[in-house]
């Protein structure tokens, strides 16, 4: 039987991405996206809130491009799939932790929001990275510009927005 692994989110940024290198050189960086879901309480009638954070995790070019587009506050759609991985803290306790491993990336927004709006970026390959992140001294040049992507047939500029930040 054929399965999917596959998320997407749509959401703002919590933080700055945290940008790093493997020792090997290649780009790894992390962001915090909260969704926020909203409905009325069958029981009260009042409006109830949600708000949910998903850690993400982008690779080599893509990961470049996020750090230096993305900031907090800004609204981004990320397409990937999701990934537990297990680690041990100072104490020997294992952990785990579940991430989407980003394949591909929307940024919203106009230039107001601090971007151009509407670059699409899609990672290009589908490999693993392993191995701690290092910090590598120098910083990498600026992404190339890219032509906006098509205005989505829907848009999602009569949602609510109540993210606490």
């Amino acid at each position: 039987m054929a399965s999917v692994n596959k998320v997407i989110v749509l959401g703002n940024l919590g933080r700055d991405p945290e940008l790093r290198y493997t020792p090997s050189g290649a780009a790894v960086c992390n962001v915090s996206i909260a969704t926020t879901r909203n409905w009325k309480s069958k029981d009260s009638g009042e409006r109830q809130e949600e708000t949910e954070w998903h850690r993400v995790v982008f690779y080599d070019r893509l990961a470049e491009i996020a750090g230096e587009y993305l900031k907090k506050g800004r609204p981004v759609y990320v397409e990937g799939r999701l990934k537990t991985r297990k680690w041990q803290d100072k104490d020997g306790k294992d952990n785990y932790t579940t991430e989407i491993i980003a394949e591909q990336m929307q940024l919203l927004g106009g230039r107001d929001e601090g971007g151009s709006g509407g670059g699409g970026y899609n990672r290009g390959h589908d490999d693993d990275h392993g191995g701690a992140p290092a910090p590598r001294p120098q910083r990498p040049q600026a992404a190339p510009r890219q032509a906006p992507a098509p205005k989505p047939a829907s848009s999602f500029d009569d949602m609510d927005d109540d993210i606490p930040f």
